[in-house]
């Protein structure tokens, strides 16, 4: 008969350590059960929304068409404005009409920007709420 001596590493020997992969991947499935069963975290954002009570008016307002162009010059429905003193007096006297005309601004490609701020200045100056900016499809 043989006997082994030694560290009693042969096969039959039990281990002696704890296999921790199956608690491992356990832990893992309860994580992701978790995660998908919370429910989702929902952010409102407040917005005050137009009432829908009030129809829309039958006349559609006055648009007002100023172009800034290549050469910084300024146009009011097509008609030269001199200089941004002019501008003010119009925008003052658009101001005051009920209801407020809309003022599309539109510059051309080689405009300076600071001359198009100075518009949009007036008319902020001069209480224009309805502006906007269009003809920005030559900028892409």
């Amino acid at each position: 008969m043989g006997m082994s001596v030694g560290s009693g590493g042969g096969e039959g020997a039990p281990m002696m350590e704890m296999n921790t992969t199956p608690l491992i991947d356990v832990m893992l499935v309860l994580i992701i059960m978790l995660i998908v069963t919370l429910p989702v975290m929902t952010h409102a954002v407040k917005l005050d929304m137009p009432q829908t009570n009030n129809p829309p008016p039958l006349v559609p307002p006055e648009v007002i068409n100023i172009m800034v162009d290549y050469d910084n010059s300024i146009s009011w429905n097509g008609t030269p404005v001199p200089n941004l003193a002019t501008l003010e007096r119009y925008f003052k006297v658009e101001s005051q009409k009920d209801p407020q005309p809309q003022v599309a601004i539109e510059a051309h490609p080689r405009a300076k920007y600071d001359t198009v701020a100075q518009v949009l200045a007036s008319a902020q100056r001069n209480s224009m709420v309805k502006m906007g900016i269009v003809g920005t499809e030559k900028f892409q």
